[in-house]
């Protein structure tokens, strides 16, 4: 099984989440994309944000212990990791992603649905996520990562 890394980002304000309609998937999602050549995963998740919203993102730190030396630096480190089934498409046979993923808070830039990627781009509150359908218009897995951080004190604001 072919194994690509990804990385995506939840982004947050004032207790709703910013969620793009990936266009083959037909499911409400994180931006988020392939790491390109030599990207760390926290940059990937900040430049697929970019790209997907037109938003900069700050991603919010959750690290047990920063390392600044010459030797050793620290990055960000991700929420979560999963191993995502990806079924096979007419040019590309199943395989999975490595998602590292991320939380975020907007910084700056101005909010632009990127029509070459995605089909819709909209803020959603918790009770809007918990109405849609079981795995019909959002993955169950992308419910419960929203039901955690949506509630977490951390990430309040």
């Amino acid at each position: 099984m072919i194994r690509q890394f990804t990385a995506c980002v939840y982004i947050i304000e004032n207790q709703r989440v910013l969620l793009i309609f990936h266009r083959k998937m037909n499911k409400w999602l994180p931006p988020g994309g392939h790491l390109e050549p030599n990207e760390l995963p926290s940059e990937a998740a900040k430049r697929e944000a970019l790209e997907e919203t037109g938003l900069e993102i700050a991603l919010i730190p959750q690290e047990n212990i920063w390392i600044d030396r010459w030797n050793a630096k620290s990055f960000e480190r991700p929420y979560l990791c999963l191993l995502e089934e990806i079924p096979a498409r007419a040019d590309q046979p199943a395989h999975q992603h490595i998602d590292m993923i991320y939380v975020g808070r907007p910084i700056g830039g101005t909010e632009t649905l990127n029509v070459c990627e995605t089909d819709g781009l909209r803020w959603f509150s918790l009770d809007e996520i918990e109405a849609f359908g079981s795995d019909v218009e959002i993955f169950e897995e992308t419910r419960q990562v929203l039901r955690k951080i949506l509630t977490e004190p951390v990430f309040q604001r």
